[in-house]
């Protein structure tokens, strides 16, 4: 049987295009990167100067970047709830770092797990033919409880569940979904002090770097599902401390900047050159994100692929068992970390909300682009619904940020942003239009603090607090939060009658 020249012409021009396409769907690809307990000011896009963040500096001159970002909470586990579920603080089930517990009430490994009814965004994608993989740092229930992360739409999950766990980047396992895998037979703890002798990097080196392996795992599910969408999200526990950078990192950066060694006093772990080592930290993150991006690239993704980087909250906050070191030996005011925010992790200002956020998405977003539209984590949700062209669930807080980001048409007017921290001394806020109303020492024995408002157009330092001077703004707030918060018996924040 003879095959014509027509045929054999046309079955090479299908072949060549099949190759050509191979990877590419016509459903875009999502990736969310969160860092952990990185500052608004610790990019060079963000005005850092002494940091190296060359692949995050990149992805936002092709991309845009947002200036007016914060996070779900000043925390972890609560700030991941929130952008998982959509929902704020407000109404969302955890309101703060709690450790899960047994039926005994003995502490296991884990956090408190989010509830079996709980609708995440992984479940929106899967239900929307997505495939959906998490490598990282969960925090939002153990393997097989309610909050495990294969029961909360995501189809692979690899990485620390536990954030306790994720202080050490030479943890004993990781976990590979259900499969508790040994990584190290000699671990490296998360915390532990040395009052004297030399403190070296070497004393806190192990066999397996767990950060290498995660990359690696985020990479295998980029290439496995190449052809055809998928969700991944990737929760890193960079520059969170301990101190665990490589060697060679810390060793690029000046060693005139470390004039002591960090012994461990404000808690983790010792290092010889903490300054050098936090640097390293957030350089390794950028690396990082440069594979991440590199994979995409080189299965033909990039061009047909969202890429959103944020933080989980701001920096980490400072210590009274030290002048300049805080909590892992992090020197927030060497690095200017904040950029002149106020606060930090685990307070509602502005430095312990505020955080990056860079949107990548070529011929959608463009390149060097710039907005200061005020977002927060639940409106992640609602914008990748409407990537994806599925519905908003009624139960979201936040709004798609899609418009302001692809700069197609005004934006929606912007609903309030909710904040009801239950830790730290318990903690409100809330930002509506440029006033931002807060509360801090709701849960402490002193009693609640005065409440401050402040515009944030005007005064993003929150330096002048505007409250005396405008009673009527100060009612309006009031009565957004009474309106905003449910109750929550694990984590109760409760609004004095009086003001």
């Amino acid at each position: 049987m003879k095959v014509s020249v027509t045929v054999l012409l046309l079955a090479a021009i299908l072949s060549a295009w099949v190759s050509g396409n191979m990877g590419k769907t016509s459903r875009p690809n999502v990736v969310l990167i969160i860092a952990d307990d990185l500052g608004w000011g610790e990019l060079g896009s963000y005005g850092q100067r002494l940091i190296r963040t060359p692949h995050l500096d990149r992805l936002a001159a092709q991309g845009m970047r947002l200036t007016q970002a914060y996070s779900g909470a000043p925390t972890c586990a609560p700030s991941r709830n929130v952008l998982m579920t959509g929902k704020h603080l407000g109404h969302t089930t955890i309101r703060g770092n709690r450790p899960a517990r047994d039926e005994n009430g003995k502490q296991v490994e884990g956090q408190h797990p989010i509830p079996a009814e709980a609708l995440t965004i992984a479940e929106v994608f899967r239900d929307a033919g997505y495939a959906t993989g998490a490598m990282g740092k969960w925090g939002l229930g153990p393997v097989g409880s309610t909050g495990d992360p294969n029961e909360q739409g995501f189809d692979h999950f690899y990485g620390y569940n536990c954030q306790r766990v994720a202080h050490s980047y030479y943890p004993p396992h990781l976990w590979d979904d259900a499969e508790k895998v040994t990584i190290n037979t000699q671990p490296i703890p998360g915390g532990k002090r040395q009052p004297e002798g030399p403190v070296t990097m070497e004393d806190w080196f192990d066999e397996t770097y767990a950060s290498d392996l995660i990359v690696a795992e985020a990479k295998a599910f980029i290439a496995e599902h190449r052809s055809e969408p998928f969700f991944l999200y990737l929760p890193f526990i960079e520059p969170h401390v301990a101190m665990h950078p490589p060697a060679e990192l810390v060793e690029s950066y000046p060693e005139e900047w470390d004039d002591r060694e960090y012994r461990g006093q404000c808690g983790y772990l010792p290092h010889p050159r903490p300054r050098a080592g936090y640097a390293a930290m957030i350089t390794h993150l950028d690396q990082h994100v440069g594979r991440v991006m590199a994979a995409l690239e080189e299965h033909g993704l990039a061009e047909n692929t969202l890429v959103i980087f944020s933080s989980d909250n701001g920096t980490t906050h400072g210590s009274a068992n030290d002048p300049v070191f805080g909590i892992g030996g992090v020197d927030a005011a060497f690095f200017d970390s904040t950029a002149g925010l106020r606060g930090f992790k685990g307070s509602v200002y502005e430095g312990g909300l505020r955080v990056p956020f860079i949107a990548h998405w070529p011929g959608k977003i463009a390149a060097g682009s710039e907005s200061d539209w005020p977002t927060y984590f639940p409106d992640l949700f609602a914008s990748f619904c409407e990537v994806i062209a599925a519905d908003v669930p009624d139960h979201v807080d936040g709004i798609s940020i899609l418009p302001t980001l692809t700069e197609e048409g005004g934006q929606a007017g912007r609903n309030p942003m909710v904040w009801v921290f239950a830790e730290y001394g318990g903690q409100v806020a809330v930002r509506f239009g440029k006033w931002k109303l807060l509360r801090r020492g709701l849960k402490s024995r002193a009693g609640p603090e005065p409440w401050e408002l402040y515009d944030i157009q005007e005064d993003s330092a929150e330096a002048r607090n505007l409250a005396a001077e405008n009673p009527a703004i100060v009612a309006e707030g009031i009565e957004i939060l009474r309106r905003e918060m449910g109750e929550n018996e694990l984590f109760p924040v409760v609004l004095p009658e009086k003001r």
